[in-house]
């Protein structure tokens, strides 16, 4: 969606934006599904001359945790607030997105601000322990019957213990 916003390029003042923004595009290895469409809704401010974004985006997900592996639901609020510039400065700062034709493109600021604000490990819960290595237990349901593996950095003194209970025998 573009928000022609070519009376703020004139003066000060504020346009308010709602829009939404179809997330299926994106990929992300831990986002099973997209509950609800992206949706944002905010004002561009001018002041002094300055243009900005202001908002925020909310999205329902359906993630998978990066520990256990388990599908759980969460609803996400990412914040939007951002420079706007009829040319750039600096190429790589996401920060500042360029207006074109006296409007700005909604859909591109929402889904930047989308990417950059989403975390890049998804936990279903903070105290999550994950899965045995070994037998892929869930360690959220309890110890698995796994034995731990003893460190191969002290394989040497296991071998003196066994060589000293042998000569006490």
């Amino acid at each position: 969606m573009r928000l022609n916003i070519q009376e703020l390029l004139r003066g000060d003042g504020a346009i308010p934006f709602t829009c939404e923004v179809d997330p299926a595009e994106l990929d992300f290895p831990s986002v099973a599904a997209y509950r609800s469409p992206l949706s944002a809704r905010g004002s561009v401010v001018s002041s002094a001359g300055l243009l900005t974004l202001k908002g925020e985006a909310k999205v329902s997900l359906l993630c998978r945790c990066d520990r256990c592996g388990k599908e759980y639901e969460r609803e996400d609020t990412i914040p939007l607030e951002t420079v706007l510039a009829a040319e750039h400065q600096d190429e790589e700062d996401p920060d500042v997105f360029l207006v074109q034709d006296d409007c700005v493109d909604l859909d591109e600021v929402v889904t930047t601000a989308f990417v950059l604000g989403l975390d890049s490990k998804t936990l279903c819960r903070p105290d999550c322990k994950g899965v045995c290595p070994r037998c892929g237990h869930d360690l959220n349901e309890g110890p698995c019957s796994c034995r731990p593996e003893a460190d191969s950095r002290l394989a040497v003194l296991g071998q003196l213990l066994h060589e000293d209970e042998q000569e006490v025998s």
